[in-house]
């Protein structure tokens, strides 16, 4: 029987013997249990390490639609967990954390966005993976930031589209397709914090170095940046340019982890983020909601095999098809 308190935190709070080797046991319970660990490149290193699976929202939606185990543990934020169970209903998907949110989830609200709708007949919704499964089901396709493109090709040149919440990303698939969508206004609160005078300074101190930005990024960041796209995008990138040995980093810092691995040789500068106008603001580039998911909470929520994730059975048949069209389509 799970603790009140537990189910009150919403992740499972009990201490660990400092003698237990977590990432050991983590991969004895997902061998028991037929597990595996999903993670997304923002979560800290040891829970990348101790993954199944490390990818962008893309990959991991491709994983948890393929996956024959029985049981998933999604470490990223909840959104995710949820397109997991979309696309794997049958199977028991575990959240470390439900408080892991997403700033960006949260600017767009189901009813805001009916409502929205109903003030523009005629116009499809796409909205970006970033979002409740009650929004999903409002949406006609879903996109992630490595895909936008390829998908808003593939709507009619007239088509008239609302694409949220990412202001900033449909900002930019605005100005690379000569489209005209309706934005919505919401965005990334560690992307929205990168600003030009801060990669110009680094670029100053490193001038060899080439600049990564996200698509989630503003655009006067993105115009001052050599490679423009998702994680994904960027780790390529960083992995197949031999010849750049230095990179100026604007995202999440998560994925210097994976970029450091897998290109030992190469140097990773992480954009600090902007300070605020009083000369103070927060000096972490970092989603503190990725950083929920920890391998205390990965080991609990394993083993008593809670928090599971559900999406209501009405809510979750309109809120699949949107994203299997998109797995279609990219």
């Amino acid at each position: 029987m799970l603790k009140e308190e537990w189910i009150e935190k919403g992740f499972i709070d009990e201490p660990v013997s400092d003698s237990i080797d977590l990432k050991r046991e983590i991969r004895r319970l997902c061998s028991e249990k037929d597990a595996i660990i999903l993670a997304h490149y923002y979560t800290v290193g040891d829970i990348q390490e101790v993954a199944d699976f490390v990818g962008d929202s893309l990959a991991l939606a491709r994983k948890a639609a393929e996956t024959d185990a029985k049981m998933m543990v999604m470490c990223g934020v909840h959104f995710m967990a949820e397109t997991c169970k979309l696309l794997s209903p049958d199977k028991k998907v575990l959240c470390p954390d439900l408080n892991a949110g997403c700033s960006l989830a949260d600017s767009c609200k189901a009813e805001d966005l009916r409502k929205f709708k109903e003030e523009h007949p005629g116009y499809q919704v796409v909205s970006y993976v970033n979002t409740t499964a009650a929004v999903k089901a409002l949406t006609d396709c879903v996109v992630t930031s490595g895909n936008a493109k390829k998908v808003i090709d593939a709507f009619p040149k007239d088509a008239k589209i609302i694409f949220g919440p990412d202001y900033n990303l449909g900002n930019y698939i605005n100005s690379v397709t000569g489209r005209e969508m309706l934005l919505w206004n919401g965005g990334c609160h560690v992307h929205e914090k990168f600003s030009v005078e801060a990669i110009l300074r680094l670029k100053q101190a490193h001038p060899e170095a080439k600049v990564m930005a996200h698509l989630e990024c503003k655009a006067p960041v993105l115009a001052v940046a050599d490679v423009k796209g998702s994680t994904a995008t960027m780790l390529t990138y960083a992995q197949t340019h031999e010849e750049t040995k230095e990179y100026i980093v604007a995202t999440e810092a998560g994925i210097l982890h994976e970029m450091q691995r897998t290109c030992p040789d190469k140097i990773f500068y992480p954009v600090p983020p902007e300070v605020s106008e009083g000369g103070v603001g927060c000096s972490c580039n970092e989603c503190e909601y990725m950083k929920m998911n920890t391998l205390r909470k990965i080991y609990n929520t394993l083993r008593y095999e809670w928090p599971a994730v559900e999406v209501d059975a009405a809510i979750a048949a309109d809120a699949v098809k949107p994203i299997e069209r998109m797995l279609r389509l990219s």
